[in-house]
């Protein structure tokens, strides 16, 4: 199979997965997408092909951290992770066949599967082009405003709606960017810094040794939170 990231949780660039997918099929190889940074911000459709997309619920979902959806084109059925306590046939010393019971080993998160579901109420309710244009018109404001600041490091080019996710990163010269981020924290302003779970990444923009500052604003950032953190930034170059 080929796995692949629908959109780098670092850089906020898209992949061609449409194609990327045709061609694992070409090839009678099934194709995984991997939609932790794109759920509930671009479109992610099973009918497009895939046969298996996975993605977490903390992110674009709205839902809590630790749940996640593996969602199965029909045919696709996985092997068990774990097995026992479904509790269906107590009986029996094997696994259930058949569905729900025959993953449900246990008791399953009930609470976090109810916040995953609220979640993605509210992203079907928000819908997600409306998402996605909120957040991707912060980003492009911010880059906009950090590539006129001498000092500061930003190894893509602007956000653009066909190639790019709502997600910057950055960092400033002279600061690894552990450094940048807890000056932000001290300023009431929380971002991902370091090497985001992605050494590659960081390998291919050349940013291994220091990381980089992410940004990723939700449906409730506004424009002045943006503003805000341009003006500490700022304050940091000069430092």
């Amino acid at each position: 199979m080929i796995i692949c990231t629908h959109a780098s949780n670092v850089w906020g660039i898209r992949l061609p997965v449409e194609r990327l997918c045709a061609l694992a099929h070409s090839y009678g190889l099934m194709f995984v997408l991997d939609a932790a940074q794109s759920a509930g911000v671009l479109p992610v459709n099973m009918q497009d092909g895939y046969d298996v997309v996975c993605c977490a619920g903390h992110k674009g979902l709205y839902g809590p951290m630790g749940t996640g959806l593996m969602l199965l084109r029909d045919g696709v059925l996985p092997d068990t992770l774990t097995e026992g306590g479904t509790g269906s046939n107590s009986f029996s010393l094997a696994q259930p066949e058949e569905l729900p019971d025959r993953f449900e080993s246990g008791t399953p998160d009930y609470p976090g599967i109810a916040g995953l579901g609220a979640g993605i109420d509210f992203v079907r309710k928000m819908g997600t082009d409306r998402i996605f244009s909120h957040e991707l018109s912060l980003v492009s404001a911010l880059y906009e405003r950090l590539s006129a600041q001498k000092g500061i490091i930003l190894c893509t080019p602007p956000p653009a709606a066909a190639s790019c996710a709502p997600v910057l990163s950055f960092n400033i010269e002279g600061l690894h960017s552990e450094e940048t981020a807890a000056i932000l924290a001290k300023n009431g302003i929380a971002v991902r810094a370091g090497l985001h779970c992605s050494p590659c990444a960081h390998e291919a923009m050349g940013t291994a040794d220091t990381g980089a500052v992410r940004i990723s604003p939700s449906v409730f950032t506004s424009r002045s939170d943006i503003m805000k953190l341009v003006r500490v930034i700022g304050n940091a170059v000069k430092r």
